[in-house]
This record gives structure tokens, sequence and C-alpha cells, in this order.
């Protein structure tokens, strides 16, 4: 295994300069990550909930108040944090994308995992970890992968060889695991569950956002049995832990969306010797900075061109605003860019002539709160919140005081007060479209999106 050179070590933060530099001498690391995981957990202050697990990572690390995914759903999501890149960046944004026709990553861009391989580190996609408890080994990349990791186990690596191993939990994501978690012994109490206003107080609602409550508290149970399984194996004092969500939850409005819930996600860091027991970090970042921070643990130098930045050591310049972008999912053609900083919220709507409603699939069979705003919206008995969802046509810019309004159901678009803040953000888009060759404005052909369904 080859030992790093000083070059790479001095981008590693101070307590990994003080080793020798052996692939053994440095921690593992891994990632848990939960399908459509948004911040619904008791430890970021959701009371109809009960996480203990992840409370406990929280209180013995870190716990990112404002991280976010670079796309609100998984497949344009999980392409760009595996990566370090913006998925608008590698033409991997739009979803479910490239099946089929060998699209590769451009020139540069390369897996985390292989860039780990090269250091030394055994790389794995877990599956089961503890009898009845197993990871999904979910990839879901938008391009070609044709080793992603080298086994299903941390187990299977040499003797001290470090590992690098994610985790991937279905539970929260729409499906088979919304049954299971309905087979638990202590459910949610649909009465007791926080709607946001723009939801009707409706019997259906309560039930979808309870169920996808239980959904949480079943990944929360496994990724206790999870961080149990590498505490027998004498493992985890010397992992570094992070656990996130690849996108928001799957409810109206988030997933899929650029609203908070769509692109908002835990991140909880556990780093023996780095992090502090329960501290909290308000700065905004995202989960590319996940990537980057892996690099660093791993004593690997930052690429060049990288979008992710370290959240500790040296490197760890809190950013100032980031953005997200969303493009088609499934058959519903979009483009959507948003901007936002600790307090506000940008979004500028591409194509504003397709509704938040344009036809999808996936939303209809998988959203019964749809339907529910479908026919109270046709029998006009939604207030004007709640009837937001179902204008015809979106605006052409949403600007949001998160500070004042956290459900982003007041647009400032047309507020002379704000109208010189929202130049400013207009500009970091600008910017930032720019910079990154964001990819989002060239059309897919018709025969690529035909290929999604594939």
């Amino acid at each position: 295994m080859p030992l790093l050179s000083r070059r790479h070590l001095l981008a590693a933060p101070a307590f990994l300069r003080a080793r020798s530099g052996t692939a053994a001498d440095r921690p593992n690391v891994l990632w848990i990550i939960g399908d459509d995981l948004g911040v619904e957990l008791s430890c970021y202050g959701r009371r109809d909930i009960s996480t203990p697990n992840m409370d406990r990572l929280a209180a013995g690390g870190v716990r990112f108040q404002n991280c976010h995914t670079t796309s609100p759903v998984c497949s344009s999501s999980r392409s760009a944090f595996n990566v370090g890149l913006y998925q608008t960046t590698t033409g991997t944004h739009h979803h479910r994308s490239h099946r089929g026709d060998g699209h590769r990553l451009p020139a540069g861009a390369r897996l985390i995992t292989d860039r780990l391989r090269e250091a030394g580190y055994f790389t794995c996609n877990v599956g089961e970890f503890a009898p009845g408890a197993k990871g999904t080994g979910k990839t879901d990349f938008n391009f070609v992968a044709e080793r992603p990791f080298d086994g299903t186990h941390w187990n299977r690596r040499q003797k001290g060889q470090p590992f690098f191993a994610q985790v991937n939990f279905q539970d929260p994501h729409k499906g088979p695991a919304f049954v299971e978690a309905r087979k638990q012994k202590v459910l949610v109490d649909p009465k007791r569950v926080e709607l946001p206003p723009y939801y009707p107080d409706h019997p259906v609602v309560r039930d979808e956002v309870a169920n996808y409550l239980d959904a949480v508290q079943l990944v929360d149970r496994k990724a206790g049995l999870l961080l149990d399984a590498l505490r027998r194996d004498g493992a985890l004092d010397n992992t570094v832990v992070f656990l996130f969500g690849d996108n928001g939850r799957c409810l109206l409005r988030g997933k899929q969306w650029l609203y908070e819930a769509g692109s908002h996600i835990p991140l909880l860091v556990s780093w023996p010797g780095v992090t502090r027991a329960g501290a909290t970090r308000p700065d905004v970042c995202t989960a590319l900075d996940v990537t980057a921070t892996t690099l660093a643990a791993a004593g690997i130098r930052q690429p060049e061109g990288f979008h992710g930045q370290p959240l500790f050591g040296a490197g760890a310049a809190p950013r100032e605003w980031i953005v997200t972008a969303r493009d088609r999912c499934g058959e519903a053609i979009d483009r959507i860019r948003s901007v936002r900083d600790r307090r506000y919220r940008y979004i500028r709507n591409f194509m504003p002539e397709r509704p938040y409603t344009q036809p999808s699939d996936y939303i209809a069979r998988q959203y019964p709160t749809l339907g529910v705003l479908t026919n109270l919206h046709a029998a006009g008995k939604l207030d004007a919140v709640q009837s937001l969802f179902m204008v015809p046509r979106k605006p052409d810019v949403e600007f949001y005081d998160l500070q004042q309004d956290p459900h982003e159901v007041r647009n400032l678009a047309a507020s002379r007060a704000h109208a010189g803040l929202m130049r400013q953000f207009a500009a970091r888009l600008d910017q930032w479209m720019k910079e990154t060759h964001d990819r989002g404005a060239i059309p897919e052909t018709r025969d690529e999106y035909e290929k999604y369904r594939g």
C-alpha cells in the first residue's frame, strides 16, 4: 500500500500529519446514508418523533444545522457527492439519466472510491452487518462506474488496512420500507404530527407524514445496530462517521423541489480526536463537503477544481452561500436553481410555465397528499397558503427570509426593501453557473429522455 507524500499530508488535519502517513495509520471512514432522509430527527428539534441512536451520534460529535444536497433527488445528488463535483458540471443532473448509453465522467472527475483505493483504502458498500439488518448497496449513478467498490463488508479488508464504507438505508424512501415501518412496536401518532402551513389538516395528510416519520424511526434503529456492529469489531474508535441523507424528505414540496424540505438534510459527524461532543455548526454547507472532508481524513490532497471543501482543519473556511439545482425528475422536465445563505433563499424558475403539479407518475402514485390538495382545491377549500402549490404557473423568481418565514410561503420577490439583496443573490447564481459550467441549459435529446425509463 502506498505511502502518502509530504505534499498530500499537508492538506490533512494537524493530528494526521503527526502520524506516519501509512495506510494502516489512518482512520476508517463510514458514510451512513438515508434515502430521502430530511431533518425530521429529534436532535434537530422535531417533537413528534424519537431517534435515540442518531441523537447519541449528534451528542458525541457535531450536528450541522444547514447542510444541503446539491440536488433534491437521489440519482443526481449521489452522482455529485460520490464524485465531489456538481451534477450540473458532469452532465449527470437529470434524474436517472444515461441509463444504458455509456455516459462517463469528464476528464479529471473520478469516484471518491477510486481516489481512496489508490491511497490504500478498502472500499465497500455494505450489505448485511447484523442478523436481519443490511444496507441496500445502492449507487444509482447517472454515469458508468466499472468498479465503484471492492466489497460488501469492512471485515473483508486486509489486516491493518483502513476502510471506506457506505451503508445505504432505503427506509425513509417511499416503497416496501414504509410497510415495514408500520410493523414497529412504537409508531408515530398521526394526531400529534407537526404539519407545515402549506398542508391542509386532513387525515390522509397526517397519515402520510406519520408513516414517513415511522420510516425515519426504523432507519434510526438500524443505524444503532450498525454502530453496535462496528463497536463489536473494535473499529468504531478509529472511524470517522458521517450520517446524512441523499436528499430531503419524500413528502410533497420536499423531494424534487428546491425548498428547504427538498434539499435540507441532517449531517452528523463523529471524528475521534477532531470533533467536540455536542457541538453544532450553523454555517451552510453541502454534501460535497462530506466528500472533501473524507479525502482530508484519508490524507489525500483536494483535487484541482473540486467543488467540495473540508469541514475541519486548515482548509475549513465556512461558506457564505451555496447553490442547489433541480432538473428533470422522471418525466417532469424542469430547470430550477437556488442560492441560499444562512438567512435567505433565492430561487430562479427557468421554466415558470411548468406548474409545480405538472404530470409526474411518481408523485401521483406515491404522494397521497397531492390527491387531497387537488380535491380540496377543486372544491375551493384550500386557504391562500395551501393554494400556492396549485397555481397554474410558477413565479419567475422566489425569495424567502428563512428567519421570518421558515416554511417559505411569503415570496418577497416583489419587495422593494429586498431588491438590492435579490440582485446580489442573482449575481451569485450567474457567477456560479459560469464558473461551474452549468449544463442545465442544454436540453436532453429525445433518445436520452426516453432511456431514463429503462
